[in-house]
């Protein structure tokens, strides 16, 4: 089997390409598989780590309005398409498979053009335009919320949910509380902002910061890599403390560890009690895999406004609550954590109800779709 992947942007892009690429490695060990993106995104760096081969192709943002760079941006995407086509005669795939970002727009055209077996893996709740677009000429869209079907022709959707890092179920409480020395027992809160659109949370956290350390709880609060070297001398200063340089990777008041980047999230999830964050879909399917209620702060600028629509569908399941970017303060985000924290019952009535919008099996629904469509007829 050959399998070309277009993947691209951000980690909520790349990653679930990873993960079926994973899948398809377990059942067809001699299978091979290369993604596309550009220069531009997170892909350059993510997937060559992964050990997959990353080809790059031309690709812009287009703008929804009549200009100059417009015109621009449509001769790149015909550059784009152009490229793609010529990737498909040299790698020859049996299965082209996108899972977002703008990259996805070209290949799939391409591989559409040339007849090759076509799959869309979109994450959110509302897709976005390229995905809405390529809707039309791809075989088949798996969905990661159900919510998406009406986007799409009936005839071409599954819902298969969002494929997940395996490592993100197989940790278990004690082994996280353990690999990140924590305190058994007590409660732990993680809080991620992400390095995109974090600073009403990081705000809102330097506020509730005497409030949460007058109590008995833990909490690991990622800032997003930006956000850190202001974060983190502030915490320092207000300690007492030197300020080295380098700044170390992670600064500690009471129980409060202020970090850059939560690089072992599996373990940071499996500790956690209560997760506050934005509500990128990726980020959602692993608090579900793992049944932790939330409280979720969708990014007021994603795209047709998309993560606030995958926040509503964990509310409306009763697994979240819903704290609007407009609305967040040091206030608002602490009542709503000690409300929680303080109510063990309705944190555990949150976590099952997360627990039952969480798909683990997603990425082996999707490969089991991928076989449906390459299989002879």
């Amino acid at each position: 089997m050959r399998v070309l992947i277009a993947a691209g942007g951000t980690g909520g892009h790349i990653y679930p390409g990873l993960t079926i690429a994973d899948e398809i490695k377990r059942r067809f060990p001699k299978g091979e598989i290369a993604f596309v993106g550009t220069k531009y995104g997170l892909e350059t760096s993510i997937i060559p780590r992964a050990g997959h081969r990353l080809e790059l192709i031309e690709v812009k943002y287009f703008e929804r309005k009549l200009s100059l760079d417009t015109l621009r941006t449509c001769f790149v995407a015909v550059k784009g398409v152009s490229q793609s086509l010529a990737l498909m005669g040299k790698f020859q795939p049996d299965i082209v498979i996108g899972t977002g970002g703008y990259v996805a727009g070209p290949v799939l055209l391409a591989a559409a053009l040339r007849r090759i077996p076509t799959l869309i893996q979109e994450q959110n709740a509302f897709p976005g335009a390229t995905s809405r677009i390529l809707g039309k000429f791809v075989n088949l869209v798996a969905l990661g919320y159900e919510e998406a079907d009406k986007f799409f022709p009936s005839r071409k959707v599954v819902a298969s949910g969002n494929p997940i890092r395996q490592e993100i179920v197989e940790v278990t409480k004690k082994e996280a509380v353990d690999a990140l020395a924590l305190e058994p027992g007590l409660p732990t809160v993680v809080v991620f902002g992400g390095s995109q659109g974090g600073r009403s949370i990081n705000q809102a956290m330097a506020e509730l910061r005497p409030r949460l350390l007058a109590h008995s709880i833990q909490v690991i609060h990622q800032t997003g890599q930006q956000a850190y070297p202001s974060t983190a001398e502030g915490i320092l200063t207000r300690l007492g403390k030197p300020i080295p340089s380098p700044l170390p990777d992670m600064v500690q008041e009471g129980r409060i560890r202020t970090v850059p980047y939560i690089y072992d999230m599996p373990a940071a999830l499996a500790a956690s009690d209560l997760v506050v964050g934005r509500a990128g879909a990726i980020s959602l399917a692993e608090i579900a895999a793992r049944g932790l209620p939330a409280v979720l702060i969708p990014f007021p600028y994603a795209a047709a406004n998309h993560q606030e629509k995958n926040a509503r569908v964990f509310e409306n399941a009763g697994a979240a609550k819903v704290l609007l970017d407009k609305d967040v303060s040091g206030k608002s985000l602490g009542d709503l954590v000690f409300e929680l924290l303080n109510n063990r019952a309705q944190l555990a009535k949150m976590a099952a109800a997360s627990k039952s919008l969480g798909r683990i099996s997603a990425a082996e629904a999707v490969v089991d779709q991928i076989e449906e469509l390459i299989r002879p007829v």
